[in-house]
């Protein structure tokens, strides 16, 4: 039996187009990442001001993050609403499951939000986070909300094409993801924590170091950047500008980790397998 023919991009993008096209009224979970702006741009070139975007204003989320978010919709004159809310209960010990309980507390707040203007609820799931560990997936399948770049098929090498020959900025912006997985599993979450991981992050990414993590131990900052730029960031003066900075953030030790940056480095102490 001859295997099925692959899906071409340019059908990919048409599946996307019509999918959007058919709810009539859109609201996108827009964070400003590579995924969602994307999809907030698809709706926006099919819908017009049909499509609006929705982000989330928590205390895990950065400052530049929200900025991003909103400088990207007032370019394009899209109707862009931020909801402050706080830290969920839920996931205030930072449990191994905190996507699946963060999730489902916003993405409610989001559907009532939707609900109340007559759109569909859209987020920015792709089809590569089907093979990653991605709890919070589950809170979206379980409240029903709609993934169209996944439901094409679209993976996020396939994003970012599609975002560089759209001219979008976020083209080659690095993958992104909230406060808390810097901070190990079990521990409980205090705003002082999340301020000193913003700080020393946001100042890294100004030394030129635009993918980071900076893991959260206490006194002690776990630096994660790509591998290749490990000689850059030892070599002076870059070395005691990322020091100072980490130490004006708060925090008294700083290492740099030589496995370098990679998506998730605290997974593995709760699944082995991943």
């Amino acid at each position: 039996m001859q295997s099925a023919a692959p899906i071409s991009l340019n059908d990919k993008i048409n599946q996307l187009t019509e999918s959007i096209r058919d709810k009539k009224r859109v609201a996108i979970a827009f964070s400003g990442g590579v995924d969602s702006t994307l999809l907030l741009y698809a709706a926006y070139r099919t819908l017009g001001d049909n499509a609006m975007a929705i982000t989330v204003d928590a205390p895990y989320i950065p400052r530049w993050e929200l900025d991003e978010a909103a400088d990207f919709c007032k370019k394009l004159k899209i109707r862009h609403t931020i909801i402050k809310l706080e830290i969920p209960a839920t996931i205030q010990n930072n449990p191994s499951d905190r996507c699946y309980h963060c999730k489902l507390a916003l993405f409610k707040q989001l559907q009532n939000f939707a609900d109340q203007n007559g759109a569909a609820l859209l987020d920015g799931t792709n089809y590569d986070d089907l093979d990653d560990y991605r709890p919070g997936m589950a809170a979206l399948k379980e409240l029903a909300i709609q993934s169209p770049l996944l439901e094409a098929e679209l993976t996020k090498s396939e994003i970012r094409q599609i975002s560089k020959e759209w001219n979008l900025k976020t083209a080659g912006k690095p993958a992104y993801a909230c406060l808390l997985t810097r901070i190990p599993h079990a521990t409980q979450i205090t705003p002082e924590m999340l301020y000193r991981i913003e700080q020393a992050e946001t100042a890294i990414i100004k030394l030129g170091f635009p993918a980071v993590r900076v893991r959260h131990y206490a006194d002690l900052a776990r630096i994660e950047i790509p591998t290749h730029q490990i000689p850059q960031a030892v070599a002076e003066p870059t070395r005691t500008k990322i020091v100072n900075a980490v130490r004006n953030a708060g925090y008294q030790f700083v290492t740099l980790d030589l496995a370098g940056y990679r998506m998730g480095s605290l997974n593995p102490a709760i699944e082995p397998a991943d």
